[in-house]
């Protein structure tokens, strides 16, 4: 606001979310994205509400807005006005901001971030360079070394490969476990190899049942994965992006499980039982499950409580 179609066309361009406009009919031109706008998809005042914080009155005045809508926040100065308080009590923060160092911040804050990002600018670069901020990782995954302690052939079943909108790289995979608790690091399909092309888009994932982390960091299975949704894309070092599902493949193979330990902590997954099914070292590079061998050091990650429909809880669940 005031209306810029160059603005426009480039916050589309780097995958915006939406668009604030006093007319929702100005961005439907350019393409299909949300908008935000009296005539559009959200509309201020009844789906979100904007406040300007000017003291600690106002600022608990935001805080508790958050609690039941969005609520975008407006500051001349957020060092002035720390954005900690508003995020430990609301998880509908929108921080307004004017370029990239305030967007990082905003992101980053308490650890969670807030839960959007407002930008307001006349160059097309700064929304370039947000964007690329934004959408480039999800953030970290903290992983660990699990030590194999048993490889087995178990029979035919269903597996699912997710082909992704993306060219993964070599290192980069998704998480994915029999349990909720524990999963195993699943290498994409990057490697040359003697029997197929490589199908760098691609994580030969596991079987039917496999719970899979979303980039929202709840779980899915991957029977229930579909076109257009996103999934986590994870390399060896935890760094985490969000990648679009482009297709979804379920066919009958053979299948193998993997278990491993690392302390207390285990993990199990089966996959399917082939030369170009890979896991991912502990140095970071990719084993093949034929190679694979009792005592070889594997990268997973662990979780604490249950989950009940894909949502982490304080509950005591048993998965075996």
């Amino acid at each position: 606001m005031p209306w810029n179609k160059e603005i426009a066309t480039t916050a589309i361009e780097s995958g915006a979310d939406a668009l604030v406009v006093d007319k929702a009919e100005d961005v439907k031109r350019l393409g299909r994205i949300t908008t935000v706008a009296p005539d559009g998809d959200i509309k201020p005042g009844t789906d979100v509400t904007e406040c300007t914080i000017t003291d600690k009155a106002s600022e608990n005045k935001a805080a508790q807005l958050g609690k039941h809508k969005p609520v975008i926040v407006t500051t001349s100065d957020w060092t002035v006005i720390p954005l900690e308080n508003l995020v430990a009590q609301s998880d509908h923060i929108i921080a307004r901001v004017k370029n990239a160092e305030e967007a990082a911040m905003a992101v980053h804050v308490l650890e969670k971030g807030v839960y959007g990002i407002l930008l307001r600018t006349t160059d097309p670069a700064v929304v370039r360079e947000v964007a690329k901020l934004l959408k480039s990782t999800t953030g970290t995954v903290g992983l660990i070394p699990f030590t194999v302690t048993k490889i087995q052939p178990v029979g035919m079943g269903d597996r699912v490969c997710v082909d992704t909108c993306s060219m993964l790289s070599d290192g980069e995979g998704m998480l994915m476990g029999n349990t909720s608790s524990a999963m195993l690091l699943v290498h994409a399909e990057t490697l040359e190899n003697p029997y197929v092309a490589p199908r760098p888009f691609r994580v030969n994932a596991g079987a039917v049942h496999a719970y899979i982390l979303m980039p929202d960091g709840k779980t899915a299975y991957l029977s229930d994965l579909a076109t257009g949704g996103q999934v986590l894309v994870t390399d060896g070092k935890g760094t985490a992006h969000s990648a679009i599902i482009g297709r979804v493949k379920i066919e009958r193979r053979p299948l193998l499980l993997v278990e491993a330990a690392a302390g207390k902590e285990k993990v199990s997954l089966i996959l399917q039982n082939a030369e170009t099914i890979r896991l991912v070292g502990k140095d970071g590079r990719a084993i093949s499950v034929v190679a694979l061998k009792v005592g070889d050091e594997i990268l997973g990650t662990a979780f604490e409580g249950g989950r009940h429909f894909g949502m982490a809880i304080k509950e005591t669940i048993r998965e075996k």
